[in-house]
């Protein structure tokens, strides 16, 4: 596994320190794009850096957390190379690993526990990409 990319503006900071923890815990190197605080700022100027890392290959996976998870998805998934999945229960993480081949795993900071982010980041790690019927899909996703 690469380096993963984190990103997060101010309403997913907590969630970020705890998402680091986990990763040192399992001894993963990680890049934090930012936000380092909970002062308000704009997701989009942690976004799209993470998304550059991610789409010249210095970041593989990435996690991005905002306060509904919905903006920093969007600005994410405008990267060409960018297939952000929100997810907020594992099943759902699962199944954007599984389906889809996501390679950002994005979290609602405001609407789910460290717990539950536990679960949803046990869950992206260790599924891999079923392939199959899904790789024509995925391959049609990129604007041409």
């Amino acid at each position: 596994m690469k380096t993963i990319g984190l990103a997060s503006d101010h309403a997913g900071f907590e969630l970020k320190q705890f998402v680091k923890e986990w990763l040192e815990k399992k001894g993963w190197e990680y890049k934090d794009f930012g936000t380092y605080s909970t002062d308000s700022c704009d997701y989009p100027d942690f976004a799209h850096p993470l998304g550059e890392a991610i789409e010249s290959g210095e970041c593989y996976p990435g996690i991005a957390i905002c306060g509904s998870g919905q903006g920093i998805g969007i600005t994410l998934n405008k990267h060409q190379g960018v297939r952000a999945a929100l997810c907020w229960i594992p099943e759902i993480a699962k199944l954007a690993r599984q389906h889809n081949d996501a390679n950002v795993l994005v979290m609602p900071g405001r609407f789910i526990d460290n717990d539950t982010a536990d679960k949803i980041m046990t869950e992206f790690f260790n599924t891999e990409f079923e392939a199959g019927r899904h790789v024509n899909r995925v391959n049609k996703i990129p604007v041409k």
